[in-house]
């Protein structure tokens, strides 16, 4: 049974995984979401200004009036530098599944930290909110994220044909992984 609980703040052995303040909008520019080559995967553009990135920082901090509402930034624990976002993008309390996306600074690539962070929130969803299935997609050109989500113990399911379209307007291939509640390590 779905019980919906928020964005709760969540600490790994590296990272803190917070809802996002205002001031944070400034790190979410500079090291993702305003670089072209570190937002080359996901769906939307690199915003062109700061006021875009503050105008949607606050949008989301809006969101977490809902307790449906699960939307973290990644940020380190040692020094509190903003490194990624991780949310869940879709679910249904009626089948109790979830899809989660994430996206990590290209700075902090290949440390195993978007590893960590989503371990943490499957971890989260499975264990406070009660949902039975997390699932993931990647753009198969991205092999990287897939990684990401067999090292959470997801598993493959298959690729979806032209299934989302990409920042350039481009239909693209998307890789499904998932997990069940009673698959996932605790």
């Amino acid at each position: 049974m779905i019980v919906h609980s928020g964005t709760c703040q969540i600490q790994t052995q590296r990272l803190v995984l917070r809802k996002f303040v205002q001031s944070d909008a400034e790190p979410m520019f500079n090291n993702w979401a305003g670089d072209c080559e570190n937002v080359k995967y996901v769906s939307w553009k690199a915003h062109k200004s700061l006021s875009e990135t503050q105008k949607l920082v606050s949008d989301w901090i809006q969101g977490y009036d809902n307790l449906d509402y699960y939307r973290w930034v990644i940020t380190l624990k040692d020094s509190g530098h903003v490194i990624g976002e991780i949310s869940v993008i879709d679910f249904s309390d009626c089948d109790e599944c979830c899809e989660i996306g994430y996206i990590l600074s290209k700075k902090y690539w290949n440390m195993g930290f978007m590893t960590e962070a989503l371990n943490a929130v499957i971890r989260y969803l499975f264990e406070k909110v009660g949902f039975h299935r997390v699932q993931l997609r990647h753009d198969v050109n991205n092999p990287a994220s897939g990684r990401v989500m067999q090292k959470n113990g997801l598993k493959y399911e298959g690729t979806l044909r032209h299934s989302r379209k990409n920042n350039q307007g481009n239909y693209c291939d998307t890789s499904i992984y998932s997990i069940l509640k009673f698959e996932f390590k605790f």
